[in-house]
Parts: C-alpha cells; structure tokens; sequence
C-alpha cells in the first residue's frame, strides 16, 4: 500500500517564500499607485476583503479535494 504524503521542509521554504515575494509586490505596486488610489488602499476595508476571498478560496478546495480515499488512513 502506499503511504500518505507528507509535507517537507522544501514545500514549507517554497510556499514562505512565495509568501514574501507577493507581500513585497503588493508593496512596490501600491507605492507606484497614485495618491487616491493609495488611499482606496490604506483608508477602505479592502484587506479585509482581500483576506477574505482568499480564506474561502482556500477552505473551497480543501472541501473539493477527493482526499485519500477508503482505507487509507492509519488503521488500514
């Protein structure tokens, strides 16, 4: 039987540093906006949007994921 996959600490350092790189993009792109676009930013609950939408991105396909399947779990 196959084992379960498990996460290694390369996926961890990959997924941190594409963490990283798209925090400091959104940095630099709203630096380079104008002023009233900055202030759409810093002045709107728009992170709060942002974090949202991409929470309930998340937990969707964690929901759509078919999983392991039967008889793959420790006791199989």
């Amino acid at each position: 039987m196959a084992e379960a996959r498990q996460v290694g600490l390369r996926e961890v350092l990959l997924v941190a540093a594409a963490v990283v790189i798209t925090v400091l993009v959104a940095a630099a792109v709203t630096a380079l906006l104008p002023r009233e676009g900055q202030g759409v930013v810093f002045h709107t609950p728009l992170l709060i949007v942002v974090l949202i939408g991409g929470t309930a991105l998340v937990l969707w396909r964690i929901l759509r994921s078919q999983g392991p399947g039967p008889g793959a779990g420790p006791d199989a």
